[in-house]
């Protein structure tokens, strides 16, 4: 018995990693494109950012407007940042669908929020965000200034989870110890890939981001240089990873660069003296900072020194700034402590100390 021949059906799904949503627009997985459709998901988002009637809500990527539809009641006004066209023209249908009060309450940007600078202004920020900016983003919202009251952000899992990681936690790792000294994160709840369209191939989870206000009084290129060598082997001793000879050099090079420009010298050494170091400016993104986006823990340290000139050094030199290392260590109980399972408080102190004596990581 033949079988009958089988027809040729046309998919809407053209390649590989494209998904057609409901609307009919074809939806890409490579580009971070899955729309949260479990309802019960979306409304535990919106009660969790505790919206007032008053508030301005940022939402970035907001898709076809699952979120958005529900935004709208609850504050005064949406900015929804969208860097697909498609998607926005479904967005705006869906949104005149609900008549001229939620249209006015709705002010859609097209672009990449990434280039956004400076972001508008707004009091929460709600979003399930791409998972490939992830980083970027978090420390773009953490220099917004005027600074917001609270972000509920959605991001993959293992991301999620480094954010909220205590020392001790086997995920604790730079990235939480820089976000955790700019502002109170917590977990809310876990996201399965299957309340997705399509669905992600991880698991997610919704965390909500508090600034500290105000924020801490120091230099944030001074902490992540200093958290770059903590975290360079982050279960290696800090009494070991600052005995490495072009951690020496370094600590050496920046504290010769420093000392050459007077003024600069007076004042940190100042800033010490009286317990408190230099702030930076707000408004910028993470990187403009000196806090990098990568949240990998073997990331190689790299020379902070910026003098043109290279600055000699000789053995007895090095010798002397080890002493120095060895005293500031000593003085804080931290030679033996690992990066690991330090907590942000004692990483404050420690920099403290070195600029104490003169030295610094981001000359």
């Amino acid at each position: 018995m033949k079988r009958p021949k089988r027809k040729n059906v046309r998919h809407s799904i053209t390649s590989p990693g494209i998904h057609s949503g409901r609307s009919g627009v074809p939806l890409y997985s490579s580009q971070g494109q899955h729309l949260l459709r479990n309802p019960a998901v979306v409304a535990a988002i919106v009660y969790k950012a505790g919206l007032q009637r008053t508030d301005v809500v940022l939402e970035i990527g907001p898709g076809t407007g699952n979120l958005t539809v529900q935004l709208l009641p609850a504050c005064k006004q949406v900015v929804a940042i969208e860097r697909d066209a498609r998607l926005i023209v479904e967005l705006t249908k869906r949104v005149q669908a609900l008549g001229p009060s939620a249209v006015r309450s709705l002010q859609v940007v097209h672009g990449d929020v990434l280039r956004q600078s400076p972001l508008p202004y707004f009091d929460v920020c709600v979003a399930n965000i791409p998972y490939q900016i992830s980083s970027p983003l978090v420390f773009q919202l953490l220099a917004h200034r005027p600074l917001f009251r609270c972000a509920v952000l959605m991001f993959q899992r293992e991301f999620a989870l480094r954010l909220v990681a205590r020392p001790g936690d086997p995920l604790y790792c730079r990235l939480s110890a820089n976000v955790q000294l700019l502002a109170r994160v917590e977990h809310v709840l876990k996201v399965g890939r299957n309340n997705f369209r399509p669905p992600p191939r991880v698991d997610s989870s919704v965390v909500r981001i508090e600034p500290r206000q105000p924020p801490p009084p120091l230099s944030l290129s001074e902490w992540d240089g200093l958290l770059r060598i903590g975290f360079h082997r982050k279960n290696k001793t800090l009494g070991s990873l600052f005995h490495q000879e072009h951690v020496l050099r370094m600590l050496h090079a920046n504290r010769a660069c420093v000392q050459r420009v007077t003024g600069r010298k007076v004042s940190m050494e100042a800033e010490a003296d009286e317990g408190t170091m230099e702030v930076d400016a707000g408004g910028r993104a993470g990187h403009e900072m000196g806090i990098s986006t990568l949240d990998d823990d073997s990331i190689d340290i790299r020379q902070t020194a910026s003098s043109t000139t290279p600055i000699p050094v000789d053995a007895d030199a090095l010798k002397r700034v080890r002493a120095d290392v060895d005293a500031v260590l000593e003085a804080c109980r931290m030679r033996d402590a690992r990066a690991s399972k330090t907590s942000v408080e004692a990483f404050l102190g420690l920099l403290q100390r070195f600029h104490a004596v003169g030295y610094h990581f981001a000359a």
